[in-house]
């Protein structure tokens, strides 16, 4: 299948994450952009995981003795320059032709996490070589057969990863109507899962996620955590009895998530399942956060609301359309630079400190501020 996408590599001279949504619209195939764009049904989903962020608000607090507020934390004892992190996004090479090679460098050199997806275009070798020692998560679409699944999981640990995350909420796909009508199937391969998806190309999202397990259970967590020996989060659960059936079987933590808004339209926004998800962990195990990132506000919101990691996608994705490993870079960065302004005026020096920050239900929430239907991306 012919496809050409984006090859930059460079420095991106953009203003806000909004405005790059848009730029990367001019350098990424329609159908492509479509695929990593959209979401599910009318959108509502993925409109509100954005909007969700205004049902609380930060009171800016003074005389706090507070200067250059510091992003660093320690998470399971790696060393990160922030808490924000890589969110597993498959397929790079719909954005640009180095792929998983070029956000790995980029997240590399930002200093954090990266979460690489089963539906990777890059094979984990030449991923984990590009990230330099850097921290490296799995992200696991699970097969029907545990014979191919010991084997990923094999190659997994071969690579030094250190966690895997099983994705729970995309047994199959969502109904995105934007694929259908842009008639999108995948032009790209993707190694990792070719023992069950040998041939990607050319297959609807809704072919590869069927060929991945439907029916998954407890068992299922229970299974990888047994095998790997590696922590397992579990990726979806946005409700207590969904959280509890995670961590008895065995969840080492949980990532609140709703898929971006691409998989069930008219749920809730992630960061309102983020406070139910919360309480029903109650600090057993640590918590992972995405879905609707798009300001350093958002981040010091969710690390207010019970995340301990917070995961950056679209974003991520649009950046290395832009500027490859440095555009990648340069996303991370500006976020994190408005979350270090956010912190200073709120008050708070440390990461420690904005996870104890008590933030201010909005009351008077109104439509004031950014239209995301100005984007027309679609």
């Amino acid at each position: 299948m012919d496809f050409k996408t984006s090859n930059a590599e460079g420095p991106v001279d953009f203003i806000n994450v909004f405005d790059l949504e848009k730029m990367a619209q001019k350098v990424i195939p329609k159908g492509a952009f479509g695929y990593i764009a959209s979401g599910a049904g009318d959108t509502y989903t993925l409109h509100e995981n954005i909007r969700s962020f205004n049902h609380k608000l930060i009171v800016p607090h003074t005389l706090m003795d507070v200067e250059n507020p510091s992003t660093k934390t320690v998470f399971d004892g790696d060393e990160l320059s922030s808490p924000l992190i890589l969110a597993p996004v498959a397929a790079h090479k719909l954005a640009n032709e180095k792929g998983e090679v070029a956000s790995a460098k980029g997240v590399s050199e930002f200093g954090t996490i990266y979460t690489i997806s089963s539906y990777s275009t890059v094979d984990l070798p030449e991923v984990t070589q590009a990230l330099n020692g850097s921290p490296e998560w799995f992200q696991f679409y699970f097969s029907k057969d545990n014979g191919i699944n010991r084997h990923i999981i094999d190659r997994v640990k071969e690579q030094g990863i250190k966690a895997i995350v099983l994705t729970a909420d995309a047994t199959v796909g969502g109904n995105r109507e934007v694929d259908a009508r842009n008639n999108f199937v995948f032009p790209v391969n993707m190694p990792i899962v070719q023992e069950y998806l040998p041939v990607g190309v050319g297959k609807s999202m809704d072919y590869v996620y069927k060929s991945a397990k439907q029916k998954l259970s407890p068992k299922d967590v229970e299974f990888i955590a047994e095998y790997s020996g590696l922590p397992v989060y579990v990726k979806g659960p946005q409700a207590k009895e969904d959280v509890d059936r995670a961590i008895d079987a065995g969840a080492a933590g949980i990532w609140v998530s709703n898929h971006g808004g691409r998989q069930l339209d008219g749920g809730p926004a992630a960061f309102d399942s983020l406070q139910e998800v919360s309480k029903a962990v109650n600090h057993r195990v640590p918590i992972v956060f995405d879905s609707g990132i798009r300001r350093g506000q958002h981040i010091f919101k969710a690390l207010a609301s019970g995340a301990d990691l917070v995961a950056l996608g679209r974003p991520a994705i649009y950046g290395l359309a832009l500027g490859g490993s440095e555009g990648t870079r340069q996303v991370f960065e500006k976020l994190n630079e408005e979350l270090r302004l956010v912190m200073q005026l709120a008050g708070t020096q440390t990461i420690e400190d904005v996870k104890n920050y008590q933030l201010r239900d909005n009351h008077y929430e109104s439509s004031v501020g950014y239209d995301l239907n100005d984007l027309k991306l679609f």
